[in-house]
């Protein structure tokens, strides 16, 4: 593998499959595997040293910190396996796997190697020591009025992210950081004054008020920022200057703004901003609720598809700034759920890249996924990175069944074998920054002074604390009918114990979610039953449940988890929790008990929590009471264990572990062979720009699929008219050249006259406008078909061409097929290969006899040399289709031409992880038909993202655009 690479630095030139290896080798080989680390952490990992006191010293320059870990590799003498996927199977654990995959004969020696710096670790990734993240927003909530310093304030939420960017932009990182996000909904302000400056403590959340909420500031000592209405407002090119300075220079790293504006003032050079939460809906109202197993209702899809084409618009737009900046070398890392497209659309442009991709919510079933309308081009897209993360075992496990039952791709515990290449899938429970949490707490003597406040408030009473966001997967519904049942078994807490119930707003924008009567829901659900607990358990004296429904400052929710007794987190579905590491960390000296639902992210990490299923009421009452007996002793060994898992677990290490787990995959694995999804943007716009366009198009699993009975297998209504608006165009020269024979194409695609057919895999031709065939194999000696001892049952049938002779074994047992068929081949090639110029090609569920000089490749030559005689120019567009090994010829033949790469489009249909010489990649026939109809010019559910991309807008309906 080593000199592969070696050699494809020497030569970027030159596809690596064309190479005498490769292109000397019939049949197109396995996917290259070396291995790598592609599952959870070794439990026997070792750190440096093991601490449970205050990590104020854990900070960026810890020296305890983990550390880069080497890997385990397999004897060099053993057998390597064809894929990914066969390396993986049969491990028996997480460190079994590791040694399986990963190709490093000298483990000591790489981890010093990582001690000096990646680069010097990895210098076959020839990096560039930049790392680039690609996330929703800016680190600030923005506010603008025309030529004055923007307001930067803090932006709430995700706040782990965050530290882990600062963390790559600080000093103890060995990478050079930049960010890149949107700039979110951008707030007017009244112009000509400048906005103080605002503390920035990196805690809680995030966008708008909740409806239920107490109309108070976020912050205390920060007034309530005073907006200007408008339906629209334009920013120009010195704002945006402007910005990206004050970005740069208040950050301390640099940011790159993505500008997603309504419109263009071209006259002006001005962006305009009318409808600024369009760019979150898709994401929010379809995305987010199903990953959370919350269905959308079913609708006319209008809505819909204008925020899918939002959706589509803004990776794409992503992309473009990423390129703008992009050196080769460098690392993107790109998170969450607003750019599952991103990681592909970069693939498309820069094929080897370096991409990671990280979910930080929940991925559902494949059952679940499934529902999703679009679930083809989200898998697609996020398949475009090197190596997939998430949260936890679970979430990894069902992305991969996903990408199985749905793509048709070949999984493991290892990853996914997807486009000829392998895309890593692995496990990376996210941290917090500790030492900064631990500051915030104890160190704050605004904090303190809170502490001391609510311990007076309160005295006496046994405080329950749980702080959650305003949304139903949140369980704060649940948790106060538990809270309920907990009353009512356990009377003798009634007039000790308090919950205070903090609710912030949701994360997702309430702006633009369709789920604000599903939130008005909520809201009333909880304000009921905090009005049903007082109400039977309350007196003049106690108030049993105290509710919140707002953001706290900083200090008063730090104080809140200082003082409580026990923590309750009740998701009925999470990602990572950061409140219950938050917690942990302040229960540095109380050791409070940390009850936690077994939905949340956060459970698999945090072992020593008590773990409750939230829809279990009974059991979460059982569970509050256990924690509020348990022992001293045992709670300060619980606390211990949770404690040392955080400290060392911080959001330093996650950013570690995920880059050096990333490069380890990026050195095991060689992606030069990967196939992206095609690029449809860059088709429609070549094929716009064109005047002189050639198609050739396979037939069957190309323009419709396989199926068990060949004579089944007749083009549908869409696809003639499809291919007949095709040809019909005087611009385009369109091709069907397929294995079928001459009957079967007179059939079924005769009647189109402007069609040119070529059957038996190039054998006959038929011209445009021509009613007979030309026989290419006219002077061959076809005698070699007499003596083939093909021997076939009811289950299988021999298809007699005119040229080829082909069995058929569709209908048999796969398994029993392809092993007859093997022996078949075998036996063919001793008894009439080595006597007859023929070769045995072996098909989807068909082995196939013909001569050598008949291929679809000698077509492919013929047709592209036929088309510059009859007009003295060659084609400045093709399009090129096929599914199978005998459509290589016609990629292979094609990259030989000499035609301009960038017109040339080598499209490989099929689910199938092979490496092909194709350049571009589609799932299934009725993709290509949908490509088809876009170059016809007609939009359909599968396209309208890419129409939406180049004209800014989605249509209005599926039709015709222009």
């Amino acid at each position: 593998m080593a000199t592969l690479r070696q050699q494809s630095s020497q030569d970027s030139e030159v596809h690596p499959a064309l190479r005498n290896s490769v292109t000397d080798v019939p049949v197109t080989p396995g996917v290259t595997t070396g291995g790598g680390s592609s599952y959870t952490q070794p439990k026997d990992v070792k750190f440096a040293e093991e601490r449970t006191q205050s990590p104020d010293q854990l900070n960026t320059h810890d020296s305890t910190a983990p550390q880069w870990n080497a890997n385990w590799s397999f004897p060099q003498a053993r057998a390597r396996p064809r894929s990914p996927t066969e390396a993986a199977r049969g491990a028996r654990s997480a460190e079994d796997l590791l040694r399986r995959l990963s190709i490093d004969s000298d483990p000591k020696k790489k981890n010093e190697l990582v001690d000096l710096g990646p680069k010097t670790a990895y210098p076959g990734l020839h990096l560039s020591g930049r790392v680039l993240s690609a996330t929703t927003c800016v680190p600030y909530d923005l506010g603008f009025a025309p030529g004055v310093d923007w307001e930067l304030r803090q932006r709430r939420g995700t706040s782990a992210l965050f530290d882990s960017f600062s963390y790559l932009a600080s000093s103890a990182s060995p990478w050079n950081h930049t960010l890149v996000g949107w700039t979110g909904e951008i707030r007017q302000i009244p112009g000509g004054q400048q906005a103080p400056e605002t503390r920035t403590v990196s805690v809680v959340n995030v966008n708008a008020v909740n409806k239920a909420a107490a109309p108070i500031p976020v912050d205390p000592k920060t007034p309530i920022p005073t907006t200007v209405s408008s339906d629209s407002f334009k920013v120009y090119p010195g704002d945006r200057a402007r910005l990206e300075k004050q970005l740069e220079r208040d950050h301390g790293g640099r940011i790159v703004p993505v500008w997603l504006s309504d419109d263009v003032d071209e006259e002006e050079d001005a962006y305009v901003f009318k409808d600024q939460s369009r760019w979150r809906r898709y994401a929010e109202n379809e995305l987010f609720p199903l990953f959370h197993y919350k269905p959308s209702d079913p609708t006319d899809g209008r809505t819909v598809r204008k925020a899918w084409a939002d959706y589509y618009r803004m990776n794409k737009l992503y992309a473009d700034r990423i390129l703008e900046v992009y050196k080769p070398g460098d690392i993107i890392m790109i998170h969450d759920f607003y750019l599952m497209l991103l990681p592909n659309f970069l693939r498309q442009r820069l094929p080897n890249v370096y991409i990671g991709f990280f979910l930080h919510i929940p991925f559902p079933s494949s059952e679940f996924y499934r529902c999703l309308p679009r679930r083809k081009e989200i898998l697609e897209g996020v398949l475009g990175a090197n190596m997939v993360g998430f949260q936890s075992y679970s979430y990894s496990r069902h992305f991969s069944s996903c990408c199985t039952r749905i793509l048709g791709f070949d999984s493991s515990s290892a990853g996914v074998d997807a486009y000829g290449a392998h895309v890593a899938v692995d496990v990376f429970p996210i941290g917090i920054n500790a030492s900064s949490t631990y500051r915030a707490a104890f160190e704050d003597p605004v904090v303190d002074d809170k502490v001391k406040a609510l311990q007076e408030l309160y005295e006496g009473k046994i405080i329950i604390v749980g702080r959650d966001r305003l949304d139903s997967i949140r369980g704060v519904v649940q948790k106060l009918q538990a809270f309920d049942m907990f009353l009512a078994r356990y009377p003798e807490w009634r007039e000790k114990v308090v919950l205070i119930q903090v609710t912030s707003p949701g994360n997702v924008d309430e702006r633009s979610s369709k789920e604000d009567k599903t939130k008005d829901r909520v809201v009333n659900q909880i304000s009921e039953l905090v009005a049903h607990v007082n109400g039977k358990y309350g007196s003049t004296i106690h108030v049993p449940v105290k509710h919140f429904p707002q953001y706290l400052s900083p200090e008063e929710y730090f104080a809140l988890l200082r003082i409580a007794d026990v923590g309750l987190i009740t998701s009925v579905r999470d990602g990572m929790n950061t409140t219950s590491l938050e917690y942990v960390i302040c229960q540095r000296e109380k050791h409070g008990p940390l009850i936690l639902s077994e939905f949340s992210g956060t459970a698999g990490s945090l072992g020593a929590a008590i773990h409750i299923n939230p829809w279990n009421l009974g059991g979460v009452a059982d569970a509050i009471n256990e924690a509020l007996i348990s022992s001293s002793a045992e709670r300060k060994l619980q606390h211990e264990r949770l404690y040392k898992h955080v400290i060392i677990n911080n959001v330093q290490h996650w950013t570690k572990n995920f880059l050096k787990r990333l490069m380890t995959n990026l050195s095991s694995f060689d992606q030069s062979f990967a196939t992206p999804p095609l690029d449809q943007v860059k088709l429609l716009e070549r094929y716009t720009k064109a005047s002189r366009r050639l198609f050739m198009l396979d037939y069957d699993g190309t323009l419709t699929p396989i199926v068990r009975d060949p004579q089944s297998a007749i083009p549908s209504d869409r696809v003639l008219r499809t291919i007949k608006t095709l040809a019909a165009d005087p611009k385009n020269s369109v091709w069907i050249i397929s294995g079928r024979d001459q009957a079967f194409l007179d059939e079924w695609m005769g009647h189109i006259t402007d069609l040119g057919l070529s059957a038996e895999h190039g054998s006959f031709l038929r011209h445009p406008g021509k009613d007979h065939w030309e026989n290419l194999a006219e002077k061959e000696d076809m005698g070699w078909q007499d003596p083939i001892p093909i021997k076939h049952k009811a289950s299988s049938f021999v298809e007699k061409k005119k040229i080829a002779l082909t069995w058929h074994y569709r209908r048999s047992d796969p398994e029993y097929g392809a092993f007859m068929a093997k022996h078949c081949q075998e036996e063919l090639e001793r008894s009439v290969v080595s006597k007859y110029d023929v070769e045995v090609m072996t098909g989807k569920a068909n082995l196939e006899v013909r001569p050598r000089f008949v291929n679809k490749g000698e077509i492919a030559k013929r047709l592209v040399k036929q088309y510059g005689f009859e007009t003295h120019e060659v084609p400045d567009f093709v399009l090129c289709c096929g599914d199978d090994f005998t459509d290589e010829d016609m990629f292979r033949s094609l990259r030989a031409s000499g035609l301009a790469r960038e017109n040339v489009f080598a499209v490989t249909v099929g689910a199938s992880s092979k490496q092909t010489l194709a350049s571009w990649h589609l799932l299934e026939p009725s993709d290509v038909i949908s490509c088809l109809s876009l170059l016809n010019g007609s939009a359909d559910s599968r396209n309208v993202g890419t129409v939406a991309a180049l004209e800014s807008s989605a249509p209005d309906a599926l039709a015709s655009f222009n």
